[in-house]
């Protein structure tokens, strides 16, 4: 809890009553605080501390026999531009926590354990979403990687790490990859509060497909314009929001769909716009239903344009598929909250998250603790001490679990 504090002091930002969250951005100055600190964090345990070509920080406690793989778990800590102290932070902080407790204990595991902090997981400055351990899983090339350019000032990422002393020499992707992944996060939803349950045991993760749309009309004098001979943006920006909404009401189930910034040039009260960017963001676990979804939308969209007269340019800022976790590892993590007393609930996880990528290269897991009010990516995310302990003992045997087995 002193770490989560500590490190949600660097980017700190505050509501209207009094809430405290973080902005801390991907690369940022803030980003490279919180880095410092993690880090430094890590060498005062005496762990072997690596980064990698994107940027992506490993601390290594060593095990008894350096011939067996890894055991990692870990997450990310970079934020959105409005977030919590707990996104992210809670598990990479868990997981140093776990390396204290069996270095405090002397206990040596057979396999080597490592924390990881991934770099970008959010997407929020540079797209797409879980990008660190996207590269490090070789689902993207560093080079690639590295000339992504920031949405909010068009910095490049490559730049961006060698400005705040994060550009490693570790090659990525990983030259050999972990024994096994486990990573402890908040449920960034109301679920598990609302079933009163302790230990979120997480399946999968469902599938995600960001677009961004440019869509350009002609700028006008709102006054002296004609209704009928306007080439609006913003109303055909409109028309695509109401359409994204209304396609996932009609095929339910899990599909949900979000249009998350709308940008509108050059956004004055009194003319007509001349070009709207927008992002729409499609998510489902069943990936022919997420497909449908993208059918639907496109055709929404063409619809729009011959309708309004104007033009678009579609951009595609991530599109991941649905991820189902080792059912060996779920097991465990089941019955690891079981034994030490909690109630749990099987559920699939309606965010991304870093494990979903290493879930490519080694048996995979998540561990889940509850949201308060369900919310996340917001300043008043908050999840409760007895919840985050909870999760941290589950994610301690888990580890402790699969770092004494040569299996």
């Amino acid at each position: 809890m002193r770490r989560l504090e500590a490190l949600g002091e660097l980017g700190r930002i505050e509501g209207p009553n009094g809430e405290q969250g973080c902005a801390r951005l991907a690369l940022t100055d803030a980003d490279r605080e919180g880095r410092d600190l993690v880090v430094t964090w890590m060498r005062d345990l005496g762990l072997t501390v690596e980064v990698d070509q994107i940027g992506n920080v490993f601390a290594t406690y060593p095990g008894s026999d350096p011939t067996l793989g890894s055991v990692m778990t870990g997450s990310h800590i970079d934020t959105v531009r409005t977030g919590g102290r707990f996104d992210g932070n809670l598990g990479v902080l868990s997981g140093l926590e776990v390396l204290e407790t069996l270095i405090t204990h002397g206990v040596q595991p057979l396999r080597s354990v490592t924390v990881a902090f991934f770099t970008d997981e959010e997407g929020a400055r540079f797209p797409p979403d879980m990008l660190g351990s996207l590269v490090f899983v070789g689902g993207m090339s560093v080079e690639e990687a590295l000339d992504v350019r920031a949405v909010d000032d068009g910095a490049r990422l490559g730049d961006e790490l060698i400005r705040i002393g994060y550009a490693g020499n570790k090659p990525a992707p990983a030259a050999t990859f972990p024994h096994r992944y486990v990573e402890l996060h908040i449920e960034q939803g109301p679920i598990l509060e609302d079933l009163g349950v302790t230990v979120g045991v997480v399946e999968g993760v469902q599938g995600i497909s960001w677009t961004q749309l440019t869509i350009t009309g002609q700028s006008a004098h709102a006054g002296t314009t004609p209704m009928r001979l306007r080439r609006d943006p913003v109303y055909a920006a409109s028309r695509v929001t109401a359409a994204a909404r209304d396609i996932a009401i009609d095929l339910g189930g899990d599909q949900v769909a979000t249009v998350g910034r709308i940008d509108v040039h050059p956004n004055l009260v009194n003319v007509v716009p001349a070009a709207v960017t927008m992002t729409v963001d499609l998510r489902n676990t069943d990936e022919q239903v997420l497909r449908e979804a993208e059918q639907r939308l496109q055709a929404a969209v063409d619809q729009v344009i011959a309708d309004e007269g104007v033009t678009v340019e579609r951009r595609s800022l991530a599109r991941f598929e649905p991820v189902e976790f080792d059912p060996a590892m779920v097991d465990l993590v089941e019955a690891t909250a079981m034994r030490l007393g909690h109630s749990t609930h099987r559920m699939p996880s309606g965010a991304g998250h870093d494990a979903q990528m290493l879930a490519r290269v080694c048996p995979t897991s998540m561990i889940f603790t509850p949201s308060v009010n369900g919310l996340s990516h917001n300043i008043a995310e908050f999840t409760e001490p007895d919840d985050l302990t909870a999760g941290a003992n589950v994610l301690l045997q888990v580890l402790l679990d699969q770092a004494f087995t040569g299996d």
